[in-house]
Parts: C-alpha cells; structure tokens; sequence
C-alpha cells in the first residue's frame, strides 16, 4: 500500500480505539492511540498473516508484551477483517472476547498471547524465535514492548538470552513515548542509557519515528536485513498521537473518553 493509504487506516485505527474506549468507559487511550501507525505498518505492509486463515502455520508472530494497549491491537485486527468491527464496541464488556487485556482463554483470533503482567512478552517471543530456528523456519517473531516495561528485570535476562542464541529471527519494538502512568519514565525509573544497554546485551539496536510510518518500515527492512543478532527498535513516538489538546499527556495512559471528550477528540483527529 501507499503510505498514503496507510495513514488513512491509521486514522481509522484511531477513530475505533477512541468509540471503543468511550463504549467501555475504561482503558488505556494514549499508549494505545501512540502505536496506531505502528500497527498499521505491521498488519498492512510488513507482517506476513492471513486473516481469514489465522493460524496458517508460516505466518509471522506479532507478541503485545504491553497487553493493555490491547484496544490498538483489537483495532487493527477488525480492519485487517479478522473479526466485524462492530465487536470493537463490546470492549471489556462482561463476556465479550476483546478482554481488558487480550486473553487466549476467549479464542479471538489474531492474538497470539494472553498478555497483563508486563515483562513477560520477551521471553515468550524468545521461546517462539528458539523454535522457529530448531525447526529451520522463516517465520519472524515480532515483540511489541512499552518503555515503562523495561524496568522489569525479566527483561533483562530474556535480552540475554536472545543472544546467547543468537536469534536473528526477532525484532522487538520499544514504544519509547518517554511517559508510563506515575509520570515520565525518567522521573520513576530512568532507563537510560537505552541504546548503550541493549548493545551491552548483544543486540543489534536501531531507532526511528514510530508515528512516521515511511520511517517505521524503513527501519524495520534494515533490522531483516541485519543477521548478525537479534534486532531491536527503539521507536519514538507521542502519547494520544492524532489528538493535539492531549498528546504526551501521561494523565491519558489509563483513562477513557467520557462522551463529551469523545466528540472533542473525533473532530481533533479529523484535522489531522
């Protein structure tokens, strides 16, 4: 697709997390509106999936290690056409399969992971990119990760552990927006040097603009391009991107539209 193209299903992406969370009335709107490009790139342009068939044995791993941004996953799923979008407004309803937190237990398909406490992702996808190399498969593993979730110290042993095996199979993806829900991850816990740390662990570091979706993919290609080491990406991107009165504002990580604010930010994300 033309990036154009592209840009224009992000902000449907956009538009669907912001009904869905007002629907809900919870969840967590900035976090999930900062990735929407990203997903776009993955699902339309980079991942090899079917939709109509998703459990095809040869196709990509997409692991949400950062689980709550689930509705940006749920979103992106629905305009691929693996469910009606329509299901998009059951979020967090009891019964509904689009958990709080997506969930295996409730068989949506596209989720490959039951994912809530954070810093586990990694080592999941970890265990898939092992796999995938015993069995001398293409598959690739991709690892969405938050900034905040990197002061988990699982982390850390899982980023070792890619190494020693030397995976070349995995890219993950550090949605770095500088902020998780106390504050800045600076003033909660500093991760930098970040760049320094993941090379220290013996991976192979790239960054680019997460909310430039031409950047993302480009970046994206060098990391799959590079098989020397396991690859990470550092993307920078903006808290409740495509709503300017709220962006970077760690006050949204957690909070949902209320219906007046839900007309606000769908006529802001219109201008964008």
């Amino acid at each position: 697709m033309k990036i154009k193209e592209l840009k224009t299903i992000a902000y449907r992406i956009r538009k669907n997390i912001i009904l869905s969370l007002t629907a809900a009335k919870s969840g967590h709107l900035g976090g999930s509106l900062g990735l929407a490009d990203i997903f776009t790139a993955l699902y339309f342009h980079i991942l090899k999936h079917q939709a109509k068939n998703p459990n095809w044995e040869e196709r990509d791993r997409l692991i949400l290690s950062i689980g709550h941004v689930a509705p940006v996953l749920y979103s992106t799923l629905a305009e691929a056409g693996y469910f009606d979008s329509k299901e998009l407004l059951s979020l967090r309803k009891i019964g509904s399969r689009l958990q709080g937190h997506p969930s295996i237990k409730e068989k949506l398909p596209g989720v490959e992971l039951a994912a809530g406490s954070l810093g586990q992702g990694l080592s999941v996808s970890i265990g898939l990119a092992l796999a995938f190399k015993m069995d001398k498969k293409e598959n690739k593993v991709y690892c969405i990760l938050g900034d905040g979730e990197l002061q988990e110290g699982s982390i850390w042993e899982a980023a070792m552990s890619a190494s020693q095996h030397q995976l070349n199979n995995i890219i993950a993806i550090v949605d770095r927006n500088y902020v998780q829900i106390d504050g800045t991850t600076k003033k909660v816990m500093n991760i930098e040097p970040l760049t320094d740390k993941w090379k220290a662990f013996g991976w192979n570091v790239l960054s680019c603009d997460g909310n430039d979706i031409e950047d993302f993919i480009k970046t994206v290609k060098e990391a799959k391009e590079s098989l020397q080491k396991p690859n990470i990406i550092i993307a920078e991107t903006v808290m409740s991107k495509g709503i300017p009165s709220i962006e970077g504002d760690y006050r949204w990580h957690g909070k949902a539209p209320s219906e007046e604010e839900k007309e606000i930010f769908l006529r802001e994300l219109k201008t964008r």
